[in-house]
């Protein structure tokens, strides 16, 4: 920016439109621009702490992460503006087998997507003014994504705690760029488009969408079967069906998501098979590999979050939920893991047959 120029010049107004161009020829479907505020919901962020609401994820609430998430300019001392982007990923079904796993999570990694695409977006804004410093941020940081990405116009806040765009649905992850080069902000997403709509909060199958807006972590099937690292609670086994990493159910519901705008949603292809198709064939490679070979095998993918046990785990609830011959006979030898999470998960689910 030229030096003088203030945010809301007629400069300023055509370097954000400089840097949405250059996000969108990057491959972002949608970017905004937001203020250097806190957050307009940091209150209830902060009541969803006091709740317990975070789980184990003990990392939320600590007390350095927690200051940044109220404030992006303890994130980036000097932080005038964030960029908000977000990438598309594919709203179908696909061939996702008998085997279910979150849309998002059937490609790449969508943080090493996210920091590729954020790295060329940043040298854009270096050009604007090399002087300026910017930090990018996925869901790894603390940062109220959403929030800001409301705030930056790009939709609103859904009764399921996700982002919808009235245009192209939830079926969207968010990034944000803190940069301190002053960008003039867009207009905030102020029309709650929910209505009097409840079927998230009807269909998820565990309850975790609590209240409007307010999901509990230790209900909600994308943590126990992701973050979590310990045993999935048995009375919420049974809801998890063969969902065996995430859950879309929430988005499956939605009414935005029934035909979102055509956008660009190739950004996360893996260009490989990512996961067996079936849960007995996934059983098996799992119970061929290490930890190390896990992370190996699923090395650029979100599945490797869980890990190997984790995974495992997860795959011996779906195929006791399954109840076949097949089932069975991956459980009998899932029983014998060197892994006590698996194994008790595995006897579980051979109950089922017993009862």
């Amino acid at each position: 920016m030229k030096p003088g120029a203030g945010p809301g010049s007629a400069d300023g107004v055509e370097l954000r439109e400089r840097i949405r161009a250059a996000a969108l020829e990057l491959g972002f479907a949608s970017v905004g621009f937001a203020p250097a505020e806190p957050p307009a919901h940091g209150g209830a962020y902060l009541a969803w702490l006091r709740a317990g609401h975070h789980a184990d994820m003990r990392w939320m609430a600590r007390e350095d992460a927690v200051r940044r998430r109220l404030d992006p300019r303890e994130a980036l001392p000097g932080c005038r503006s964030l960029v908000v982007v977000t990438l598309a990923h594919r709203d179908d079904p696909g061939e996702s087998g008998e085997a279910l796993v979150a849309r998002y999570a059937r490609g790449r990694d969508y943080h090493d997507v996210f920091e590729e695409k954020l790295a060329a977006l940043e040298a854009v804004i270096r050009e604007a003014d090399p002087e300026s410093v910017s930090k990018p941020y996925v869901d790894y940081g603390p940062v109220l994504e959403r929030d800001h990405a409301q705030r930056a116009g790009l939709g609103w806040i859904g009764k399921n705690t996700l982002l919808i765009d009235p245009r192209l649905g939830s079926w969207l992850l968010i990034g944000e760029l803190l940069t301190s080069l002053a960008i003039p902000p867009d207009d905030p997403f102020l029309p709650d488009r929910c209505g009097s709509c409840n079927r998230c909060m009807e269909a998820c199958p565990t309850g975790a969408i609590v209240e409007e807006r307010v999901v509990d972590s230790r209900l909600c099937i994308s943590w126990l079967t992701i973050e979590n690292r310990g045993p999935i609670p048995e009375e919420l086994r049974p809801a998890i069906g063969n969902r065996v990493f995430g859950c879309d159910i929430c988005q499956e519901v939605c009414p935005w998501n029934r035909d979102p705008t055509p956008v660009d949603r190739t950004a996360l292809e893996p260009g490989r098979p990512v996961a067996p198709p079936t849960m007995a064939a996934w059983a098996e490679l799992l119970l061929r590999l290490d930890e190390t070979g896990y992370r190996e095998r699923f090395r650029g993918t979100a599945l490797a979050r869980p890990g190997r046990d984790g995974m495992l785990r997860n795959l011996c609830v779906g195929l006791g939920n399954a109840g076949d011959a097949a089932s069975r006979a991956m459980l009998e030898r899932c029983v014998a893991d060197e892994s006590e999470l698996v194994r008790e998960h595995a006897r579980w689910a051979l109950s089922l047959r017993d009862a």
